[in-house]
């Protein structure tokens, strides 16, 4: 038994539609990978319960995975906005949005997430937002949600280890930058108090001051 094996037999599972999901994301999907996963999806449920958000956003919405956990620790009357790019994904997101209890909590958009950003949910500002879209806007990610969230508010990066990339030599694409780039940028950032836990691939929690 390797130890994630043995970390995800000693968490609370996830219910039987996200395991649903994330079987269908496995047999239907180009990299399912991508996906969050158990453990981290049993995170993001449990940050939720602990911030107690009303209003959240999502940059990268892939399966609606993350989406839905996040969204099963939301108050009924709280809402998760999420923005997917990839237009091809919209009806399997929307699926499998249908398949929980929890999907009437989240609006799905499709387009540029630094677009889009600026225009979802006017005039509100957000208590969480969750960052796992393309990895070399992710600066650019930061600023704009960033201004979005409210004081004391969190962000949640994903992906931010980078399959440990950020400390290699030799990795210099532009995906992998835009990654040190970010870190660099949070971690700098007098506004900002953070922590990266190594997680699967690295979750980077904030909390804007």
């Amino acid at each position: 038994m390797t130890l994630e094996q043995y970390i995800e037999e000693h968490t609370s599972p996830p219910p039987a539609e996200l395991q649903s999901v994330e079987r269908a994301t496995n047999l239907y999907l180009h990299n399912p990978r991508m996906c969050s996963g158990a453990v981290q999806g049993r995170l993001l449920k449990m940050l939720t319960l602990m911030i107690r958000p009303r209003l959240v956003l999502e940059l990268g919405t892939y399966s609606g995975y993350s989406a839905l956990s996040i969204a099963e620790g939301l108050a009924n009357d709280a809402v998760l906005h999420t923005i997917e790019a990839n237009d091809e994904l919209e009806d399997f997101i929307r699926a499998n949005l249908s398949r929980s209890p929890h999907g009437g909590k989240v609006r799905l958009h499709i387009g540029d997430a630094a677009e889009l950003t600026d225009t979802v949910a006017p005039g509100e500002a957000f208590d969480l937002a969750f960052i796992d879209a393309d990895k070399r806007a992710y600066p650019l990610y930061y600023d704009k949600v960033k201004r979005r969230i409210r004081p004391g508010g969190y962000i949640v990066a994903d992906n931010t280890l980078w399959d440990g990339h950020v400390v290699e030599t030799g990795h210099d694409d532009a995906q992998t930058e835009g990654v040190r780039r970010f870190n660099d940028i949070v971690a700098s950032d007098p506004d900002a108090e953070q922590v990266i836990l190594p997680l699967r691939d690295g979750l980077t929690i904030i909390r804007l001051r």
